[in-house]
Parts: structure tokens; sequence; C-alpha cells
């Protein structure tokens, strides 16, 4: 599936080009990508998510540099191409470095002023990904769940055996499955959105629901991750109890799950009207098909 690098339609001609804040934004992102590259250079914890991040980010200031020279237009496939990865991939830059999580409001709001616009998938190609955003998007359910009853046995177990085995083991499991799930479920959700004619901010429940899946890598990055690992220190000691600390992860995991089913629930019932962007996008398809029969 390629990207329309169609324009939008222009302003009235005013001798010189409109100012582009996405290019203003281009150069706000290099000076956080060369901040948060610096300092994941002090620091030797998380070695493949720290290497990954290292090579990611100067790949993406090069990639920045040229779509803010080329200007907002010419520069627009390299803006939506990086930035529609790298809002999601930036959780995981982000387990080295909490900073990096910044950088995934200012990756959206960079893609949303590119307007993407993708071309209507063909109904083979909207299956295929419909399989895998479902499958993804089950399995990182799943692994929310299966984490909660983890928080659950490590705050509850009377063996100091079972308590930090639970904490260790969830430990595992939100770098070993709840990471790439969330990563593969919003890349194939956003591809959906953008393909289909659903749209991304077009209907209620779709903003919502991709509402949703961002606001839990920022929660799990900056919350979860510290409490969970401070359980997993706190209990190597057999005396140490979890107390609050395993109470507030336990909430925070059943929170995360609760809203990921919430989210299907959305996929499913569809509710609520559409938005205004997707009622000017209707009034636009509209004239746009009675201008074309008038000239037919």
């Amino acid at each position: 599936m390629s990207i329309d690098l169609r324009t939008e339609p222009a302003g009235p001609a005013t001798g010189r080009s409109r100012p582009a804040p996405v290019t203003v934004l281009h150069w706000v992102f290099v000076g956080f990508a060369a901040l948060t590259f610096g300092m994941l250079l002090d620091g030797s914890d998380a070695a493949v998510f720290r290497t990954a991040a290292l090579v990611g980010y100067p790949v993406a200031v090069l990639l920045s540099v040229v779509a803010a020279l080329r200007g907002p237009e010419r520069g627009r496939r390299i803006t939506i191409v990086l930035h529609l990865v790298l809002a999601p991939m930036q959780f995981v830059f982000s387990i080295p470095a909490t900073i990096a999580l910044l950088g995934i409001p200012l990756s959206l709001t960079i893609l949303g002023l590119s307007r993407p616009r993708f071309p209507r998938m063909s109904p083979r190609t909207r299956k295929i990904w419909l399989i895998l955003h479902v499958g993804f998007s089950v399995g990182w359910l799943g692994v929310a769940l299966t984490m909660t009853v983890m928080a659950i046995i490590g705050s509850a177990a009377e063996s100091h055996a079972l308590r930090h085995g639970a904490y260790e083991a969830l430990h595992v499991i939100d770098l070993a499955a709840a990471i790439p799930s969330m990563f593969l479920a919003i890349i194939t959700g956003l591809v959906l959105s953008l393909g289909t004619k659903w749209g991304l901010v077009r209907h209620w429940w779709v903003l919502v629901k991709f509402a949703i899946s961002v606001s839990i890598p920022l929660l799990a990055g900056t919350v979860e991750s510290a409490l969970a690992d401070e359980l997993a220190l706190r209990t190597v000691d057999p005396a140490a109890e979890p107390g609050s600390t395993g109470v507030a992860l336990t909430a925070c995991l059943a929170g995360f799950t609760i809203a990921l089913w919430v989210a299907t629930i959305l996929s499913v019932a569809k509710p609520w009207p559409r938005t205004r962007w997707g009622r000017s996008a209707d009034a636009r398809e509209r004239a746009a098909r009675l201008h074309a029969q008038a000239r037919g």
C-alpha cells in the first residue's frame, strides 16, 4: 500500500508560500532526538533497546533534516513514513531512557499536520490487515490480563519465592510480549484506519480507541515500569512486603486491561456520530463527486 502524495488544495495565492508549522516541528524533533541520543550514551542497561534507540534516533534526525530542507510538500512522504513508524517505536526507545516518551506526542503532532492520506485498500488487502490487527490486539489484551494476574499473585502471595518470582516473570513478560504486541497492534491499527473509510479522526470511536492505544504506552513507560522495577528489587529480600506499591501496580495493570476491553468493545459496537473532521471530509467528498458529475 502506497501513500497518496497529492497535496491538499492550495489557498489563495499570496506570492509566497504559507508558513509551515510542520517544518518548525521538524527542527524541534531534531533537537529532542539529539538530546535523547546524548542521554542514551550514558548507561549500559537494556542493551538491545538502547542500541535500537542509538541507531534509530540518528536515522530519524537525518531524515527529519532532509524533510525540513525539502519543505512540507516535497518532504511529505519522508515525514509521514518516518513518524508513522516512530510514534509507537519510541515507546521501545523509552525503556532505557524515559524521556523518549515525549517523542510520541511530538511525532503524532507532526504526522497529523502532514495530513497523511492513504488510498483505499482493496477488500483482500483490508482483510489481511484486519486479521493482523485483531490478532495483535487480542494478544495485547491477553498479555495485559496475564500481567494483572501476576501482579495479584505477587501482592497476595505468602511465599517469598512465589512473590519475587511473580514480579520477575512480570518484568520478562513486559519486555518479551507486551511491548511487541503493543507496537504491532498500534501500527496495524494506524494502517487500517488510514487505508479504509473509517479514517483516524473521522469517527469518535476510532479516535477514542487510538487515544487509549497511545495513552497506555505513555503510562506504562512512566508509572507501571517504575512500580514493577521497584517491586522486583524490593522482593529480593525475603522479609520485604509489596505493600501499597504492589496494590498500585495491580490497579495500574487492571486499568490497562479494562481500557483494552473498552477498545475491543468500541471496535465491535462502533458507537457515536462522526466528528466534525469526518463531517467536513464527507462534505468535501460529496462536493468533489458533484463537481465530477457536472463536468462529466
